[in-house]
């Protein structure tokens, strides 16, 4: 559905759009993930009422995994809505309820939720295990996705 890509003829790329609704933790979480398991995935992340800032703590869960996520911040998925996708892809049971229609083409749009992260209680010590656990659930639930039907697609 998205053709080719900028690196050359015959390169396909697959465009993903994960959403959330603060955009600051799980779908910043799942963009990465999902950038890091194939070159050829166009990522991106945004939020129906997104946060001030990406979460320190997914930061942290994603730097010890070697996934860098700190560049830009929390987006708002009305600036994508015009976009096709290959899949948009909501993390979050709200912005599966309140995910917006989008007048560009979408090919599939799953729903993989997670707990939200940033709800855990606790000290400072035990929330990055909370969102330690979350980064590993959504590592595992798109590599499964990515092997699934992903990569047949590129």
């Amino acid at each position: 559905m998205c053709g080719d890509s900028p690196g050359g003829p015959g390169r396909r790329t697959v465009r993903i759009l994960v959403q959330c609704t603060g955009n600051s933790a799980r779908s910043r979480m799942a963009e990465g993930i999902l950038g890091s398991l194939d070159s050829r995935i166009e990522a991106v992340s945004a939020g129906t009422d997104p946060a001030a800032r990406v979460n320190p703590f997914a930061l942290r869960a994603m730097n010890e995994i070697g996934i860098d996520i700190s560049g830009g911040s929390p987006k708002n998925i009305d600036g994508f809505l015009s976009q096709s996708f290959d899949y948009v892809i909501t993390v979050c049971d709200d912005a599966n309820r309140n995910c917006p229609n989008f007048p560009g083409r979408v090919r599939r749009r799953p729903h993989i939720g997670f707990p939200d992260p940033a709800a855990a209680a606790g000290t400072e010590e035990e929330r990055p295990a909370v969102f330690r656990g979350v980064r590993d659930s959504i590592r595992k639930a798109f590599t499964e996705l990515y092997n699934e039907e992903i990569e047949e697609m590129l």
